[in-house]
């Protein structure tokens, strides 16, 4: 019987990020923008599209552009042209959008990612400024268009400086595509541009995803539309090409459409099919002149970046010794860093990534907390490492003193002496361990007669005596001194 080799199918997925710029006032108006406040206090003829109301570029948000576009590698472009993007929506009252079209602000640049299958390149395509729409309220108990009895309009939003990033399709994951997110956010942030927080709608993503034909051509994309979390990014790509490889291995054809991806259900649903750039009829914005940047503006604004996260992860590794995984780790949160150079500063730098990469970073991931919102300082783990390394608490007890810590704020020697979590004296644990071996003389002789792995099992049992307060070293070191091996 003949069988049929199963197809190899390789993701192409690349990403578009909406970013809010870190402005004080509206793109084109001085409306100021404002998050939480109530509906359509923050508007004016102008971002309400009133007839023969004319914008004025906001300097700020071009500064900004710039400043992006630097940090990500780009081109900036000399002369650059506002353009409008023609739809009807209702959140749009003018119906069009003033964007950039032919003539970007920024263009060809790259993001250098770390990822857990290695270093991977991903090429920007644009970086170009626009304004947003108006935010679309949708009343019933979904909060969605889909089962809701009808949807409200607030225009705060409306006009707010916007910067759109779009990547080449050189992600090969879902996993890369969210380390991807997140290295753009850390260097949106680490300049300035943007506080990218997600849950205020600073920062959306969407994704465009295809599988690459068996000739290496690009197969039809689909796009995965206003993904609020770049763990929902990762969710939605790995569904979507679930769904693109079902279609192909039973014959069919994937359609270009738009689609959404719903957390609850893990599903993605079909919204509309795909526009074209024609569907749009852009033209040049006749209410707005072309912007000039000269090249000396251009270089007074790159020398205002700060370090960025790639430069931080080189001194890290030349600073302090780590690996390029444990740097990327913790650079890829710009206070963590912080946090984590306050603490090698004054303990041994290995000893601070360790504690801080793992232990720490665990607890903050189970809580869904950021460094910032957490009751543990520089302080505490300083703290914490030097009652380890002077042999005060061991290892295994400290992990429980780091977690007192953290769900209380005390400091780590008031939760030794309270939980009674010291280390064991040397005298004392010598004492355990002739017990433990008088309890359990079989698996002893065995040890004498050079059955290596019987000394674990006694290790536990001392431990276990101990309530973990032990040293683990010491305890296999003791242990083989009194049996001789």
């Amino acid at each position: 019987m003949e069988v049929q080799e199963r197809r190899t199918y390789t993701a192409v997925i690349g990403l578009e990020f909406h970013v809010h710029l870190a402005t004080t006032t509206k793109m084109f108006c001085g409306c100021r923008v404002t998050y939480g406040e109530p509906p359509n206090t923050h508007t004016c003829p102008v971002c309400l599209g009133h007839p023969g109301a004319l914008p004025v570029t906001n300097e700020k948000a071009v500064e900004l552009g710039v400043m992006a576009g630097l940090a990500l590698n780009c081109d900036v472009a000399e002369r650059v042209v506002f353009a409008r993007k023609n739809y009807f929506y209702p959140d749009l009252p003018k119906g069009y959008q003033i964007s950039q079209y032919d003539e970007p602000i920024c263009t060809g640049g790259h993001l250098d990612v770390l990822t857990s299958e290695g270093r991977i390149r991903v090429g920007i395509t644009r970086l170009h400024l626009e304004e947003d729409a108006a935010k679309n309220v949708h009343v019933g108990t979904s909060g969605r268009m889909h089962g809701s009895v009808g949807s409200l309009i607030d225009f705060n939003r409306g006009g707010t400086p916007l910067m759109e990033i779009v990547t080449e399709p050189d992600i090969p994951s879902p996993e890369a595509a969210r380390a991807t997110a997140n290295q753009l956010k850390e260097i949106l942030r680490a300049v300035g541009v943007s506080e990218a927080d997600m849950e205020k709608g600073q920062l959306r993503c969407d994704a465009n995803v295809s599988i690459r034909n068996p000739d290496g051509s690009f197969g039809t994309k689909t796009e995965l539309k206003n993904m609020n979390s770049f763990r929902f990014v990762e969710r939605g790509l790995v569904r979507e090409l679930e769904r693109q490889r079902e279609i192909l291995e039973s014959g069919g054809r994937v359609e270009q459409t738009t689609l959404h991806y719903d957390p609850e259900t893990d599903e993605v649903h079909e919204l509309r099919s795909k526009e074209y750039a024609h569907d749009y009829r852009y033209f040049p914005e006749p209410d707005l002149l072309p912007l000039e940047l000269s090249p000396a503006y251009v270089r007074e604004l790159g020398a205002q970046l700060p370090e960025l996260p790639d430069q931080m992860l080189a001194r890290f590794t030349r600073q302090y010794g780590l690996s390029e995984y444990d740097a990327g780790v913790l650079t890829a949160d710009r206070d963590l860093a912080a946090f984590y150079e306050a603490v090698a500063a004054e303990v041994d730098p290995k000893q601070a990534s360790n504690w801080i990469s793992g232990d720490l970073r665990a607890l903050l991931n189970e809580t869904g907390m950021d460094i910032s919102d957490s009751r543990v300082t520089p302080g505490h783990m300083i703290e914490l490492i030097e009652l380890v390394g002077s042999g005060k608490v061991s290892r295994s007890a400290a992990r429980t003193v780091l977690g007192k810590v953290f769900e209380t704020g005390d400091s780590p020697s008031a939760v030794v002496e309270r939980e009674g979590l010291a280390s064991v004296g040397s005298d004392e644990l010598s004492g355990v361990v002739d017990e433990a071996i008088s309890a359990n003389p079989d698996e002893a002789e065995r040890v004498r007669n050079g059955d290596k792995k019987v000394v674990g099992f006694l290790v536990g049992q001392v431990m276990k005596a101990t309530r973990g307060n032990a040293d683990g070293g010491r305890v296999r070191e003791l242990l083989m001194e009194k049996l001789g091996s």
